[in-house]
């Protein structure tokens, strides 16, 4: 049996890493809420705006990865580019798509997917994920970590 010297070292310990993982987490959490406030500001540009406003409407009537929408979403042409560019949470941003992205990246990423298809009339969360995971080379494993987090929002 544990002498009380022991048990207390031991809670002492355990509270330093519990504060240690909480205060990971408050830095986890500013962050997402950071990204939050500042998400695609850059649309707001002059160098994405224009564009932005005409193709919008086009794009909430078809179908994403579509043909039609692929289409669509090329006619932004530098828009697109420069949007890109400019906001890291899309894996278009990085030479090695999303295997230079850091978690924060990827959670932004999964919350725009999910934004997304509320803009479309057929807007599919699961099936953006099924697109994507071939469009940008997602392994199994965070597709499934994808879709599992699909249905423990949906609870």
């Amino acid at each position: 049996m544990a002498t009380k010297d022991e048990v207390l070292f031991c809670e002492v310990e355990t509270r330093r890493h519990l504060d240690h993982v909480r205060e990971l987490l408050h830095q986890i959490a500013f962050e997402l809420i950071r990204r939050g406030e500042a998400h695609d500001a850059s649309k707001f540009g002059e160098a994405e705006m224009h564009l932005y406003a005409e193709s919008i409407p086009k794009l909430r009537d078809l179908t994403y990865g579509s043909e039609e929408y692929k289409a669509a979403l090329a006619e932004l042409g530098p828009a697109l580019e420069h949007h890109y560019a400019s906001n890291r949470h899309h894996p278009e941003h990085f030479a090695d798509g999303i295997n230079d992205m850091t978690l924060i990246d990827i959670i932004e990423m999964f919350a725009d997917w999910k934004a997304a298809c509320l803009k479309h009339n057929d807007g599919n969360l699961r099936k953006s994920i099924e697109i994507n995971t071939k469009r940008f080379h997602i392994d199994a494993q965070l597709a499934r970590i994808f879709q599992n987090t699909v249905a423990a929002m949906d609870k």
